[in-house]
């Protein structure tokens, strides 16, 4: 005779903007199992890929993503995401319909949503997760103001919102999670990366470069890194964020070049290097601060959110930032000597988020 499980199931998403979303849901998604659930993940394409490897055990349901086009030239990268507001409202309302029937033939108990709309639920709790409440663009004023409302109109559907950062003046995202109005029921997670920071790890690299964004401004990094590096006395790794292509490239006796590193690969990549090199995407800044790094940050040109990261993470001394159009490898790791990098204050308060996660399942 078959007896019915009693353990509780939750449905977790990530958004399809980069694979950030993926990764940072790795810890949540660990801390929910290890809390005695069970967990369905839906995803499309490389985020489903990517969270396969990292949990083969678990069922992955197929979701299309907002499948998000960019923008050939920075500037207009603003203006494309705009032209595409009906095409994600109409994926929200796809996602609302999809979630009403999975959490019947699943017996879904609760959902976590990492940026995605449509996944609320009148029958059972549902959580956003979000690092953007105001969201950035390049026109600001009435136009971010009308954004945060909208983004709040579907934030109050949910049960809470969960985002990954601290309260108070010392954070990693500024006006962006900490505005002057927070959604109701709002918690802060504090970092949230899949990364270990193990002490004494001998140094490898004097720099990690990783390439990641949408194209072209992917290959545009990667080309004027490639043309700068190669002078230099140093010891380097190049990753150039194309996954699914395992290649090596030896650049020069000293530079590496791989298209693509698993994360316990990434992991001691990171640890073994004497300075980072990176876009600003609010994952890497937390896998950053995570491991104690000291970073280059170099905006993809246009997006806003990232170029507003730098500029405030530069100016709170944790990291160096300079703009694209400006970049000049030698001067830039000329710049980062001198510059006094400050260790992030929450360094010894990594694991906020658990406590949360486990609060979150006994309420079940």
């Amino acid at each position: 005779m078959s007896t019915i499980s009693t353990r509780k199931k939750i449905l977790v998403v990530p958004l399809d903007w980069g694979l950030g979303h993926a990764t940072r849901d790795i810890p949540l998604i660990h801390e929910i199992l290890n809390a005695g659930c069970d967990v369905v993940i839906a995803a499309e394409g490389k985020h489903a890929a990517l969270l396969q490897q990292e949990f083969p055990q678990l069922t992955i349901l197929s979701l299309p993503g907002y499948r998000i086009q960019y923008a050939q030239k920075g500037w207009f990268f603003g203006i494309k995401i705009i032209q595409q507001i009906p095409k994600i409202l109409e994926a929200i309302k796809y996602e609302q319909k999809w979630l009403q029937q999975v959490v019947t033939e699943h017996n879904i108990n609760a959902v976590i949503s990492d940026n995605r709309f449509g996944l609320y639920h009148s029958k059972i709790p549902t959580i956003f997760i979000s690092h953007q409440l105001l969201i950035k663009t390049p026109f600001g004023g009435i136009l971010e103001k009308w954004l945060q409302q909208l983004n709040y109109s579907f934030i109050r559907k949910y049960s809470a919102c969960w985002i990954p950062d601290y309260a108070g003046s010392d954070n990693l995202s500024g006006i962006l999670a900490h505005p002057k109005v927070l959604p109701p029921n709002t918690t802060y997670l504090g970092c949230l990366s899949r990364f270990v920071n193990r002490p004494g790890v001998a140094k490898q690299y004097d720099l990690l470069v990783l390439i990641s964004g949408p194209e072209p401004q992917r290959s545009n990094l990667e080309k004027m890194v490639l043309e700068q590096v190669k002078s230099l006395p140093i010891t380097a790794l190049i990753v150039s964020g194309k996954p699914g292509t395992p290649e090596k490239q030896q650049i020069t006796p000293h530079i590496l070049q791989v298209n693509h590193l698993n994360a316990s690969e990434l992991n001691e990549a990171m640890l073994a290097s004497g300075m980072v090199l990176s876009r600003s995407g609010y994952t890497t800044l937390m896998d950053l601060v995570k491991l104690n790094k000291k970073a280059i940050l170099i905006p993809t040109p246009g997006q806003s959110e990232q170029e507003y990261l730098g500029k405030f993470l530069m100016k709170k001394g944790y990291f160096y930032n300079i703009t694209q159009d400006k970049f000049n490898l030698p001067e830039a790791l000329e710049a980062a000597k001198t510059f006094p990098f400050k260790s992030f204050e929450h360094e010894e308060d990594m694991e906020q988020y658990k406590q949360v996660v486990r609060d979150f399942v006994k309420s079940l």
